[in-house]
């Protein structure tokens, strides 16, 4: 019996989990030999990282515990930085309950937020610490990259202010690093003006400039073109034109919303910018019944879907009994 053709779906699954598999026997590989070459080798030369992470997208929180040989120093800064180019901010030393030197510092991203100015690519992090005239510089070892937790929040992916990445990561010794990428092309919604006159949506670019934009409403077999005012730089305001979206019928129509350019370039409105796990929940708005101009009332009610997309669903005036 010839054997059935596997599905689109299964043959994608098995290749991406051997694409997995050489990653995790590096992964494995790599922490092998820091735990056994690497850590003990600079045990006294480095300070270790029991805490690195990025929980709002743009500012790194890092607690160290110092090898002894460094003993309590008076002042501690961390040093950002690639190539000749450096950021320092100041840290905070202190004694911890078993008489250990403990560091915390707080490091802010981004020049635009009156961060540091990171740009793309990897950053090295390193402390640097002085006593008197004397000063000496500690590479951070993270033994252990920052691992993703449960709840109806999660940490930012992105900067909410420029749409930026930033992600703890390490070299191959361990050493901490930030690791930096630009904002994925992306409509961010920044407010939705819900009136019983109607509905306008504000949004900002990231990643992308729009030339001569207009705005697209999609349903099921409908297009809609809608034009656009420029607010800012980047920025833009759309009104829903409900008296062209009356509902066929007593099914509800959804509406998507995008944004189109004379480049070519199409994108989906929605919020990218969040750490909530599910936004059709934590963003939800009321429904109104709204009465467009020489149409009959519909419940009109915006909403996100579960990937963020801005969604527009209109629904015909139940009949009075």
């Amino acid at each position: 019996m010839t054997p059935a053709p596997k599905s689109p779906a299964t043959a994608s699954g098995g290749a991406a989990r051997r694409r997995r598999g050489p990653r995790a026997r590096a992964a494995a590989l790599r922490n092998r030999l820091m735990l056994r070459v690497f850590l003990p080798l600079r045990k006294g030369r480095t300070a270790r990282l029991h805490y690195a992470a990025i929980l709002d997208g743009q500012t790194v929180n890092l607690h160290a515990e110092l090898p002894p040989s460094a003993g309590l120093p008076e002042r501690a800064e961390i040093v950002l930085g690639r190539g000749r180019d450096r950021f320092t901010t100041e840290a905070r030393v202190y004694e911890g309950p078993a008489g250990q030197a403990l560091v915390d510092a707080v490091v802010l991203l981004g020049e635009d937020v009156g961060g540091a100015p990171v740009g793309t690519g990897r950053r090295r992090l390193r402390l640097r610490l002085g006593t008197g005239r004397r000063s000496r510089t500690l590479s951070l070892l993270l033994l252990r990259p920052p691992v993703p937790y449960e709840g109806p929040t999660k940490p930012m992916a992105a900067s909410p202010v420029t749409g930026e990445r930033h992600r703890i990561g390490r070299s191959f010794r361990g050493s901490a690093r930030v690791i930096s990428t630009g904002a994925r092309p992306s409509v961010e919604v920044t407010k939705v003006h819900l009136t019983h006159a109607g509905v306008t949506v504000d949004v900002r670019l990231l990643g992308v400039r729009a030339e001569e934009p207009w705005a697209e409403f999609v349903a099921s077999g409908r297009r809609i073109e809608q034009p656009v005012t420029a607010l800012a730089a980047d920025a833009y305001r759309v009104e829903v034109p409900l008296d062209r979206m009356p509902p066929r019928g007593s099914r509800p129509d959804h509406w998507d919303i995008v944004l189109c350019d004379r480049a070519g370039r199409s994108l989906r409105l929605g919020r990218r910018l969040h750490d909530v796990r599910n936004p059709l929940r934590v963003f939800a708005m009321r429904s109104l019944a709204i009465t467009p101009p020489g149409r009959p009332p519909m419940i009109v009610q915006p909403r996100y879907t579960p990937a963020g997309n801005l969604r527009v669903t209109c629904t015909s005036m139940p009949e009075a009994g």
